[in-house]
């Protein structure tokens, strides 16, 4: 049988891609790659936005967590002794902190363990002070926590960071008629001896100076009352 080689080479010819499919096919390639980085670049942005809300709003939900539960574990006043239970909200100084606070309270939140000589009760107080992060100028808000109350010497407070860019931290009183800025149960001179009926908590972000934006805003009822249990008798 007699073969004939330009047969065979014109098949191999025709098996071959031609130089403008292997074209279309390489920027085919080319387009399907630059869409899927385009969307893969698109959901690692979308992550990171949405990790970066959720690793600032963690901290505030926490701090307004703490700080209600805080409020509504307050002890009532009591007219003397160390337990006293005082409520003290405005420009208060805080026994064992430098700098001045804006609200202090007693309250039963504190956890008992056994190789601890305190029980529930503690003294917390919240303030701001400057950020400890290098070059920032805004403030930070710190929750002071005293545990051993019946310290003979200075008691000791554990100074618990809660938020970070903290501009300014609001806090009014309720005594059923109107809302008071300044609330102090261990001056005698004061009508408002007892807790208040709510306390609202206002918490602007954002450094000092700035365009300010929407507080956050927590308002809490308290249900804890002193009362007396004391008679009055008239006279013959």
């Amino acid at each position: 049988m007699t073969r004939f080689p330009h047969q065979r080479t014109s098949r191999r010819e025709r098996s071959a891609f031609t130089l403008i499919e292997l074209l279309l096919a390489i920027g085919a390639a080319a387009l399907i790659l630059g869409v899927t980085q385009a969307a893969f670049f698109s959901a690692l942005r979308l992550r990171n936005t949405v990790s970066d809300a959720v690793d600032t709003a963690a901290p505030l939900e926490l701090a307004l967590d703490t700080l209600k539960r805080d409020l509504q574990c307050a002890v009532t006043p009591k007219s003397s002794g160390v337990l006293s239970g005082s409520f003290r909200a405005g420009t208060v100084n805080s026994v064992g902190t430098a700098q001045t606070v804006n609200l202090e309270l007693f309250t039963s939140t504190g956890q008992l363990k056994a190789q601890e000589p305190w029980g529930d009760i503690q003294r917390v107080s919240y303030g701001l002070r400057n950020s400890t992060e290098s070059g920032s100028q805004s403030l930070d808000l710190y929750r002071g926590v005293c545990r051993n109350l019946l310290s003979l010497s200075t008691p000791e407070v554990e100074d618990q960071l809660l938020v970070r860019n903290v501009s300014r931290i609001e806090v009014e009183c309720f005594d059923g008629t109107q809302w008071i800025q300044n609330w102090d149960t261990t001056d005698t001179s004061s009508v408002n001896t007892n807790l208040p009926i709510a306390v609202r908590v206002r918490v602007l972000l954002g450094q000092p100076g700035a365009v300010r934006t929407d507080p956050i805003e927590l308002l809490v009822p308290i249900d804890s009352q002193s009362r007396t249990n004391s008679t009055s008798t008239a006279g013959g």
